[in-house]
């Protein structure tokens, strides 16, 4: 290829060195640490070189975007919408249009042959917008205001608008630099929001009142310690007002009653190190799930609302060891139960006395189970969402008396899609201390089992978060041109529990990165692919898997797709200003600290790079990312540059108008989706197509 890969200048100046850690006796100046400076001309030459750099070498795979793209929409139902839910003489639901790449959130009143009202159509705010996102969308009390809030960079800084639902009229008053949540009082005039601060920490709850000026709106809540972040909720009684603190695996929950805005707030249980717990209020009594007294999968206790304490808590639902809780909801007669059970999610619902427990019942092998939160407390019914690998979303209305279940929606898959075509499977990859990770596959019936086929391995493994197997219609582009989709279900999520979360994290991190690899040895042996035949991808905290692999067994992959990749971990942990670096503490551990500092640095995917031959590697990112900032995946990109031994692709794709979610419309995500796929099949030699025009086989 005569395209020649941009070069990042190497800076040693005293003005752009890289401040020394002195910390330990550790000195690291960063040649590269200049790219932090998005104010230097040379940062965004530098960036946009990058971008041209890719465009140019993919530009042979123009048309195999554009038909893959036009194969991902094709799928897509354009002119859709959710289930309606009632909530009093309304029924709520969003829709999309045809060509629409934004939600329009409508009701209809008192019945579905209503006619429509439009409450928010966000494909006119995107009109004037590069990006747009809703975050906040509450309506009040009596049904006549609506909050609602935008980001317009993707910098998730939100700004609030309200708007009066009986006039149309938006209010002049706006509120700035707002983070995800707001909870109207029940006063129906006062709305509680939270707000970040110069660091993009959410640390304050204030409350303002329609008609006022935001500028005077009055504290609630300040949070002190910059490793908590705040948010503010309602309860589904609608009876109280909740204001949350929360991280390194610690909450403090307060709440004041909806009918009195201004209020004092009562603390339910002060924080306490590795104590989390979460409140639902049902008559008189709190339920609260928490795993204190060794409940390490969580349990729920009871206690009266005038006594919330810890030392009036008495045991409601016991713990299960390795069946962890994961929520609870409370309607007037029932009660929910979100748990797991061997990895894969479980729905019960009991009588709101106790009693007898009652599983909602599925079939699959590997699956996903999800509660959709109602909106009306006294309802017997349970609305939940059901779908696999193979199986499109569908939903259903559970009666948990009667326990019969109606059919309401399943997501429909255009293109002439049959899922009888596919096979979904689970299996367990031993690792290496021989703990067994579940996989989850999907493929198509016909796909050769011999270890000639290519394979996608997806993986996270961090925060608790859970990897569910779930349906995607995007990627049947990659599985109908013959590969097998894997998910690596790995320690550092919470799949198994809580002991699956915490040996995958701080000072067993590496678990993560070796159950990864041990599930694509597991998949080699098993003959379902084989050693290079192997394409990676993993996003934000799945980056710094995709940068950690990619340094210990490059040999095992063809190719790897890291999306916002946080891969400079021990410098970004040394920086406290930066948005998430004192709240994940207790995530990857704090460096200031000479155990930790010696862990982080001994796999930062950034600190590790080394000389030698690297897999085809496709690295993005986004200019106003507050999570991981830009200048990670481009540092990196720069030291691959400078140190590796091979030919192979190393792309860098920054995106110039958003943040850490990538593109905000529906379609222009999957551009995205497109670029990453070509970039594999080019990677494996099927990105052009045969003389009869059909794609080369695997």
């Amino acid at each position: 290829m005569d395209i020649q890969p941009p070069v990042a200048t190497k800076r040693f100046d005293e003005l752009k060195l890289h401040r020394e850690l002195k910390l330990h006796r550790q000195t690291g100046p960063d040649p590269w640490y200049w790219l932090r400076d998005a104010e230097d001309p040379e940062t965004m030459a530098y960036l946009g070189a990058e971008n041209a750099y890719t465009q140019a070498v993919m530009a042979s795979t123009e048309a195999l975007q554009e038909t893959l793209y036009q194969e991902m929409r094709g799928r897509i139902k354009e002119d859709d919408s959710t289930v309606p839910q009632k909530d009093g003489a309304y029924y709520y639901y969003i829709r999309f249009e045809g060509g629409g790449q934004y939600p329009i959130y409508c009701r209809k009143y008192r019945s579905l042959e209503a006619e429509e009202e439009i409450l928010l159509d966000a494909n006119l705010l995107a009109r004037v917008q590069e990006y747009l996102r809703v975050g906040a969308f509450e309506y009040s009390p009596d049904h006549r205001w609506l909050a609602y809030s935008v980001d317009t960079d993707g910098s998730e800084r939100y700004t609030v608008h309200l708007k009066n639902l009986e006039t149309g009229e938006l209010l002049p008053e706006k509120i700035p630099n707002t983070s995800y949540s707001l909870a109207w009082a029940n006063d129906n005039q006062s709305l509680f929001y939270s707000v970040l601060d110069q660091h993009h920490r959410p640390l304050r709850i204030l409350r303002h009142r329609l008609g006022e000026d935001p500028a005077q709106d009055r504290l609630v809540y300040q949070e002190k310690d910059g490793g908590f972040f705040v948010g503010v909720g309602k309860s589904q009684s609608r009876r109280f007002i909740y204001v949350v603190a929360g991280g390194n695996n610690m909450a403090e929950w307060y709440f004041l009653d909806a009918n009195v805005p201004d209020g004092a707030l009562t603390l339910v249980e002060p924080r306490h190190p590795n104590f989390e717990y979460d409140v639902v209020d049902h008559g008189e009594r709190f339920l609260i799930r928490h795993n204190g007294d060794g409940a390490r999968d969580f349990k729920v206790s009871e206690v009266p609302i005038a006594t919330p304490s810890r030392e009036h808590w008495t045991d409601f639902i016991l713990h299960r060891p390795g069946c962890p809780l994961m929520a609870l909801h409370a309607f007037k007669e029932y009660l929910v139960i979100e748990q797991r059970n061997q990895g894969l999610p479980q729905v019960r619902t009991m009588r709101s006395g106790g009693g007898e427990v009652h599983e909602v019942s599925v079939d699959d092998e590997v699956y996903t189970l999800r509660v959709v939160d109602g909106r009306e407390w006294d309802s017997p019914t349970l609305r939940f969402s059901y779908a696999s690998m193979t199986t499109p979303p569908t939903v259903y209305d559970y009666d948990m008396g009667s326990r019969d279940r109606e059919f309401k929606k399943q997501t429909e898959v255009l293109g002439g899609f049959n899922s009888g075509d596919y096979v979904t499977r689970r299996l367990m990859a031993p690792a290496q201390d021989g703990t067994q990770v579940p996989v989850s596959l999907l493929y198509r019936k016909e796909t050769p089992l011999d270890g000639s086929a290519p394979l996608y391995l997806y993986g996270y493994g961090s925060y608790g978060i859970i990897m569910e197997a779930d349906f995607s219609s995007a990627r049947l582009s990659l599985v109908d041109r013959g590969f097998i989709f894997a998910i690596a279900h790995i320690r550092g999520g919470m799949e198994m529990g809580w002991d699956w979360y915490e040996q995958g994290k701080l000072l067993d991190k590496k678990n993560t990165f070796t159950d990864f690899i041990d599930c694509a040895d597991y998949l080699i042996r098993e003959g379902l692919t084989s050693q290079g035949r192997i394409a990676a991808a993993g996003g934000s905290a799945g980056g710094m898997l995709m940068g950690v692999v990619a340094n210990m067994r490059p040999d095992l992959f063809r190719a790897i797709a890291a999306h916002m990749p946080f891969v400079d971990v021990l410098n970004t942990m040394l920086d406290d200003t930066l948005p998430l670096t004192t709240i994940e503490y207790n995530e990857w551990g704090n460096p200031n600290q000479q155990q930790f500092y010696d862990y982080i640095k001994s796999y930062a995917p950034y600190e590790n790079v080394t000389a030698q031959d690297y897999p085809n590697m496709l690295i993005t990112g986004g200019i106003s990312d507050p999570r991981v900032t830009y200048w990670e995946p481009a540092k990196w990109t720069a030291k691959l540059r400078d140190m590796k031994t091979d030919d192979n692709l190393l792309l860098l794709k920054i995106q110039m108008d958003s943040g850490h979610g990538g593109s905000s419309g529906r379609f222009d995500r999957l551009r995205e989706v497109a670029l990453e796929y070509a970039f594999i099949l080019k990677a494996f030699g099927m990105d052009q197509p045969d003389i009869h025009g059909n794609p080369p086989k695997p």
